[in-house]
């Protein structure tokens, strides 16, 4: 009966657009995997862990994914896919199981109050006002102490940035690559986020940490000897402003204070 209740609040407009719907398998596993790692002690402490993948787009394969890879964290953990267009919810109906369903809804979250909110791909199409409009439409709809990760990734999930947000704002920004692919980190610069792409010029914070990222790449060049991971893990750890441990460099991840790329 809670599951009925709590999910009663879900006939409130969708708001938002259709993604346009591209979507592979591991496509976003990179996320997933962080958020699993550096995000477990609260997906394993709260009351409910209810967590949303919002615009998953034209087959449900990312959320089958976060719901098999969190459920490996936690495993009452409930995940629930929301889209816009009903076509897809309808067919997303036969991938569903225990604890993972499918609804219509968009930025309003469907009523819910989720723990966590994945959005990848999804505020690509916005422009920055709207973008920071969806920020705070969503991070209100999350439980206390709860997040919004939201970002960006390639087709194959092999580069992706994405920001960390509470009901505080933005916390985070973090930058994941498959490491034996990436040529130089700067690379990366195409996937940043909505709030950050336009922004990635001389003078502003994000283009200046992706230059000190390439000139330490360029700097620890004769780690590329033992691979591209220790050239990365080497490049990771010579940036000042990081916070991310050798473990997640290690998985081609690293992780700045929001403070450090913000806008102006």
């Amino acid at each position: 009966m809670a599951k009925v209740k709590r999910y009663a609040a879900g006939r409130a407009r969708a708001l938002g657009l259709p993604t346009r719907g591209t979507t592979n398998p591991n496509r976003l596993r990179r996320i997933d995997r962080h958020l699993a790692a550096v995000h477990a002690d609260l997906l394993q402490q709260a009351e409910d862990p209810l967590v949303i993948d919002l615009g998953y787009g034209a087959t449900p394969v990312t959320a089958v994914e976060l719901h098999q890879r969190l459920r490996a964290v936690r495993p009452d953990l409930e995940v629930v896919g929301l889209e816009i267009d009903p076509q897809r919810v309808a067919d997303a109906q036969s991938a569903m199981a225990d604890g993972l369903s499918f609804r219509r809804g968009g930025f309003e979250l469907a009523g819910l109050r989720p723990l966590v909110v994945r959005a990848l791909n999804v505020l690509r199409q916005y422009d920055e006002a709207a973008a920071a409009q969806a920020w705070q439409t969503l991070t209100a709809g999350l439980q206390r102490g709860g997040l919004l990760l939201e970002g960006t990734c390639d087709e194959l999930g092999r580069r992706a940035a994405w920001v960390t947000l509470t009901q505080d704002g933005p916390q985070t920004l973090t930058l994941a690559a498959h490491l034996p692919s990436l040529d130089r980190p700067g690379d990366l610069a195409e996937r940043l986020p909505k709030a950050l792409i336009h922004h990635n010029v001389p003078g502003r914070p994000v283009h200046a940490l992706l230059r000190a990222l390439d000139h330490a790449w360029d700097r620890c060049a004769p780690y590329a000897t033992y691979g591209n991971r220790q050239r990365w893990v080497a490049t990771c750890e010579a940036l000042e402003w990081e916070q991310t441990g050798q473990r997640r460099h290690r998985d081609g991840e690293l992780t700045v204070p929001w403070t450090s790329v913000a806008p102006d």
